[in-house]
């Protein structure tokens, strides 16, 4: 009875993440809204198509366009529209072949096996892209759809055309997506990813509560951390491709900042991934040294002084460089505020070194490291 148990227990947290996805869509914007309103929109689209084609002209193969209807609500407006393109294509390429071979050879089961490794083949041509399958599915349907004529086939193409214009349309017109908010989030969960594990090694760096397992724990953090750089800028490439063909573009535009400032925003968060690798590569090596400098020492609170103004500073970047438009004059002030204190900070460190150093060629390399990466991100964020 264990497998029942399994089971039992897998329906139940299924259940129980089905029920939390519903409330996440009811309470407010997000991911699980989003995916609401395209289930709803796909299902319009497809009543539509039917409503007309199926129910009002009764098409012998009507089921084609509420088909095409839903598949083309895509993710996007664009990718409605190019794919819708790419779809009929290959439909209307399938069709004609399979109609063509039907008609000359008059025998569906031996067009069947002529006409779809050749359309399969056709279908992996790069300008039909994800779409070149639908060759060999409008090949099927003239074949498996009783008596082959020139006018069942034209109809069967007609329908594509009508169900990917209403999927196209509704998707286009009704609540189109748009998912800046989903490139906001990314940049702002990156960024405060970052601070986290900035400001940890700040702490452990003052307090000089660290050892090679803790040392290595904030490294593995900082390679994670380009990793959500890379899924931020995937994020930010859906949201510049949510404004191509989108009819509230312009709208959009006005609530969400500019894509310049996104832009920019993932720059510097690739600056700072990178340098908050390099801020936990040199204090791992260093709890690896059997030379280790004293974690407590002096220039080791300066520097963790430094990281956490670092990390402060970072905080407000995300919040200035995300407005609407780029404009929050106090986030903004505040912003310049930081990096004046970051850049006191950085000097005050600077300016420790040369007394402070012991006299150890390890110590020497380790803190060396360490105040070039400092130069070169206070560089990065003053310049921003």
């Amino acid at each position: 009875m264990e497998w029942v148990r399994s089971a039992t227990q897998q329906v139940r947290r299924r259940t129980a993440a089905a029920v939390l996805a519903v409330r996440h869509a009811w309470a407010g914007p997000g991911p699980e809204r989003d995916m609401a309103v395209q289930a709803g929109k796909a299902a319009l689209a497809a009543w539509v198509a039917w409503a007309v084609v199926g129910w009002w002209l009764q098409a012998p193969m009507a089921f084609v366009a509420p088909w095409v209807a839903v598949l083309l609500v895509e993710s996007t407006v664009y990718r409605s529209m190019a794919h819708g393109l790419q779809q009929l294509a290959a439909i209307a390429v399938g069709t004609v072949i399979a109609t063509a071979v039907a008609l000359l050879l008059g025998s569906s089961m031996v067009t069947m096996a002529l006409v779809l490794p050749a359309v399969l083949l056709l279908g992996q041509w790069q300008r039909l892209g994800s779409q070149g399958i639908y060759a060999a599915t409008g090949a099927l349907f003239v074949l498996t759809g009783g008596q082959v004529t020139v006018t069942s086939s034209a109809a069967r193409i007609a329908e594509a055309v009508f169900g990917a214009l209403v999927g196209v349309v509704v998707n286009a017109l009704i609540r189109p997506p748009v998912y800046w908010r989903d490139a906001r989030s990314a940049l702002e969960h990156t960024a405060g990813e970052a601070q986290k594990i900035l400001t940890a090694v700040a702490d452990g760096l003052s307090t000089g509560e660290w050892d090679r397992h803790v040392a290595r724990d904030w490294h593995e953090r900082a390679l994670r951390l380009s990793r959500l750089v890379d899924q931020t800028r995937s994020a930010i490439g859906w949201g510049h491709e949510s404004m191509r063909g989108n009819p509230s573009a312009r709208r959009a535009r006005t609530s969400h900042p500019s894509a310049e400032a996104y832009a920019d925003a993932v720059v510097v968060l690739d600056y700072v991934a990178v340098h908050t690798a390099g801020v936990t590569r040199t204090v791992s090596e260093a709890a690896d040294s059997v030379k280790a400098v004293p974690p407590a020492s002096g220039l080791t609170r300066a520097y963790a002084h430094f990281l956490r103004h670092t990390a402060h500073t970072i905080g407000l970047y995300g919040r200035s460089r995300l407005a609407p438009d780029g404009h929050d004059g106090l986030a903004v002030e505040r912003l310049r505020e930081a990096v004046e204190e970051l850049r006191g900070t950085l000097a005050e460190f600077r300016g420790q070194l040369p007394r402070g150093m012991p006299d150890d060629p390890d110590a020497l390399v380790i803190y060396g490291t360490l105040l070039a990466q400092a130069h070169r991100l206070t560089d990065q964020l003053v310049a921003v």
